[in-house]
């Protein structure tokens, strides 16, 4: 794959072609990486996450033609040491993606290395995508669809319990950073993750519909009863069609019974009110079979 020589993505992919990889597609290009599918001759796949993105190639392009490429008037330029800081980042997230590796229903990393102004990792490639789609159907979901959502999500509740385990906070679980695969839901995405014996990043953030209300205040400090509400939210959006509101959850009314007070309880705005990722995950998973199993017929 070539990109036009004016797209920054192609300085990217130049960079990743120098180091041996063989580019098959540009799966992303964001201000702050890149995700590349690409592989060597006869081994299959894998998603290559480059730490270098649109904010950061304009400042590698030629001055002439930098104002010529795409993006040019969307996307800040950062300075050397905003490119520094983001280097330093991206470095932790590959460490703590080394240190999650073998964690069930985790995207382990499978291999990393450099280049002159970046850095990279590589991941397995799942094509089937992420739960968005099972995010937009009505709010009475067919059955079967139903069960198989809450068992991708208790899947996801287990990988999170695992980097809790580990000591790591994801602190932003939503649709797109729960990957599916032969039905079964996979956690990626630990650029914000943050280790639980060390503050990381700002006290402030958000705020984001699948963010918890303390991120407002003590985001550097997030404890995993914060991922316990963002995988709430998801819950409360398969099984009512809508997200959940400040002042009650009315709407889950429609869901099953024996997971209504769990869910509330994990939307709770005080963290210490939450249930630990365990017990949401043990009641997704009972709620996903009670739900398969085929309706009684009358005598």
């Amino acid at each position: 794959m070539r990109l036009h020589p004016l797209h920054p993505a192609a300085w990217v992919l130049d960079r990743i072609r120098d180091s041996g990889w063989q580019v098959y597609d540009l799966l992303a290009f964001t201000r702050a990486s890149t995700l590349v599918l690409v592989g060597h001759d006869g081994d299959p796949p894998v998603v290559l996450k480059a730490g270098f993105g649109s904010n950061h190639v304009l400042a590698e392009l030629d001055h002439d033609i930098r104002p010529a490429a795409y993006g040019f008037y969307w996307y800040a330029q950062t300075t050397p040491q905003e490119r520094a800081l983001a280097r330093d980042n991206f470095r932790h997230e590959a460490a703590t993606a080394q240190a999650a590796t073998g964690a069930p229903h985790v995207v382990p990393l499978l291999e990393q290395g450099s280049c002159d102004r970046f850095d990279w990792y590589t991941m397995p490639y799942f094509p089937q995508g992420n739960v968005r789609s099972l995010l937009v159907s009505g709010p009475e979901p067919e059955p079967r669809r139903l069960a198989a959502g809450l068992g991708i999500l208790a899947d996801a509740a287990t990988g999170l319990h695992a980097l809790h385990q580990r000591g790591i906070v994801h602190r932003d679980v939503y649709q797109e950073n729960i990957l599916v695969h032969d039905g079964r839901g996979l956690i990626t995405d630990l650029g914000a993750a943050r280790h639980t014996d060390r503050p990381r990043g700002p006290a402030g953030r958000g705020p984001e519909v699948h963010w918890p209300p303390e991120y407002a205040t003590a985001y550097d400090r997030a404890t995993p009863a914060a991922d316990v509400f963002s995988l709430a939210v998801l819950v409360h959006r398969l099984l009512c069609a809508d997200i959940p509101r400040l002042g009650g959850h009315p709407r889950l009314a429609t869901a099953p019974a024996p997971l209504r007070p769990l869910i509330a309880a994990a939307l709770a705005p005080e963290p210490a009110d939450r249930p630990a990722m365990d017990e949401l995950r043990d009641a997704l998973r009972q709620a996903a079979a009670t739900t398969a199993l085929p309706a009684r017929r009358g005598t």
